[in-house]
């Protein structure tokens, strides 16, 4: 496979990919009602998904990619049997924070090769799309680390109090 052919292949799978992060995100922010700051960051995650998607849809045109149609069906059904399991009762809370600190990792590793293979390939009108993409996934990282220590606190209190279920 030639550099382009993989380029092009990774900014269909970042799209796939958005388009996951999409729908695990309206499925986490509707399950989180007591928790506004998380609710709010991830709102705000979501909105900034939507426009990598917009920016990666641009890309994928500017470039005359055909974009297939199985991969995203394939990860809306992805998306999906991750939001059946991550609707656990018990510890729910802190497994979605965890998820979604491993998604975003998974988002800065695919960006950072998609910028090298860029490089490569001679996308230079891309690079900058593609930076903001990778500083905004790293920021959700960043925020979800920081956040976990205070956020599993406020669930290992709430989960010790008699009759309360934390995350509900």
């Amino acid at each position: 496979m030639t550099d382009s052919e993989n380029y092009h292949n990774w900014l269909r799978d970042a799209h796939a990919m958005e388009k996951q992060a999409e729908s695990l995100l309206m499925a986490t922010i509707r399950r989180l009602d007591n928790e506004p700051q998380l609710r709010t960051r991830l709102e705000q995650h979501l909105y900034e998904t939507r426009r990598q998607l917009s920016a990666l849809q641009d890309l994928i045109a500017r470039n005359h990619i055909s974009r297939s149609a199985l991969k995203d069906a394939m990860s809306r059904v992805a998306a999906l049997g991750q939001t059946i399991g991550i609707m656990l009762p018990g510890d729910e809370l802190i497994k979605l924070i965890i998820t979604a600190y491993v998604f975003a990792h998974f988002e800065v590793a695919c960006y950072t090769a998609l910028l090298t293979a860029a490089k490569r390939v001679g996308d230079h009108s891309a690079m900058p799309t593609l930076e903001g993409i990778l500083a905004e996934e790293r920021g959700m990282a960043d925020w979800l680390l920081h956040h976990l220590p205070a956020l599993t606190g406020q669930y290992l209190m709430h989960n010790s109090l008699p009759g309360v279920e934390a995350g509900q």
